[in-house]
């Protein structure tokens, strides 16, 4: 292992900074059965997005390709955190790297509910996901309000003593005062962004592609509007010392680079493991050959290091 690459991100020891994303893998088994995949080559999984009771999702289609990106309405199916505590975790426990949960509900009370499950479970961290643009309550409208988005951020930290990460929204006038909030509720990291919301036609038929009509855009298409509020936020979350986790359309080093130096601390992949699952390690090993070339002692130097002249 590179040390070179270890870092404490609120509280969670990452041997290194990439961490797969909540909903592009599942919640880890189906990797396990890809032949090269090492789960030692990334710092940490981030599970599936769970609700308290199980979920159908949205009524299909729920993907759609568009140009450099990916739509998509999965609605959080999930069969619920129940379930996942009790006959998913136990499969993952002995994974060498850092097991995320990833919550949602549609009521505070749901969040806070959730986030009590999983205190009593073997995850290193609970991501709380006020921001999802594709289901029909809840969801993004709790990370659209300061107000709201800090009520589900302090119901859930009253709930557990594990470290907390608020995954924020895009499709918001201004992210910041959304984060102020959350900081200021006690989150102990930030997490930007989640997918834009976008929609797709077919000019045939007339007919949104989705059958949920809109959806959640990812991929490489969002990845400058990714990286503008990940530099904003770096701004009101440093002097609190709030670590960030930057993703949004990164599918090569050079993307994971940007990310830190606009103010990341970790960064997290998602669309692009459809095309390239080991692209975690990849990535992994491209930070590391990065720092020796230029001569960096250490990954958390590299963050927040834009270079404004």
């Amino acid at each position: 292992m590179n040390e070179a690459l270890h870092l404490n991100l609120a509280g969670i020891p990452l041997t290194n900074p990439v961490i797969l994303l909540s909903g592009c893998v599942g919640f880890g088994e189906e990797l396990a059965t890809l032949d090269g995949f090492d789960f030692a080559s990334i710092g940490a999984l981030c599970l599936k997005g769970t609700t308290l009771e199980p979920r159908l999702g949205n009524p299909p289609p729920r993907l759609a390709e568009t140009p450099c990106g990916l739509l998509n309405a999965i609605g959080l199916q999930n069969p619920g955190a129940r379930f996942v505590i009790d006959r998913i975790l136990p499969r993952l426990a002995h994974l060498p790297t850092r097991l995320i949960a990833n919550i949602a509900g549609s009521t505070i009370d749901d969040y806070a509910a959730v986030a009590r499950l999983f205190d009593d479970s073997p995850v290193d961290g609970i991501e709380i996901n006020i921001s999802c643009p594709n289901v029909k309550e809840g969801g993004a409208a709790f990370g659209a309000d300061p107000r709201t988005a800090a009520q589900v951020v302090a119901a859930v930290r009253q709930a557990t003593t594990k470290p907390i990460i608020t995954k924020l929204s895009p499709n918001v006038t201004d992210i910041r005062p959304i984060a102020t909030a959350a900081i200021e509720a006690g989150t102990d990291a930030l997490s930007a962004i989640n997918t834009l919301m976008g929609m797709a036609v077919d000019s045939t038929t007339r007919r949104p592609i989705l059958g949920n009509r809109q959806g959640g855009l990812s991929g490489p298409a969002i990845k400058p509007v990714a990286l503008l509020k990940v530099w904003q936020l770096h701004q009101v979350a440093a002097p609190h010392g709030i670590p960030i986790i930057g993703q949004g359309g990164i599918a090569s080093t050079e993307d994971a680079i940007e990310f830190l130096v606009v103010g990341a601390s970790a960064i997290g992949i998602g669309t692009a493991l459809f095309r390239n699952p080991l692209l975690g390690g990849e990535i992994a090993t491209g930070i590391a050959l990065y720092l020796e070339k230029h001569q960096i002692a250490h990954v958390t130097a590299l963050t927040g290091t834009l270079n404004n002249a």
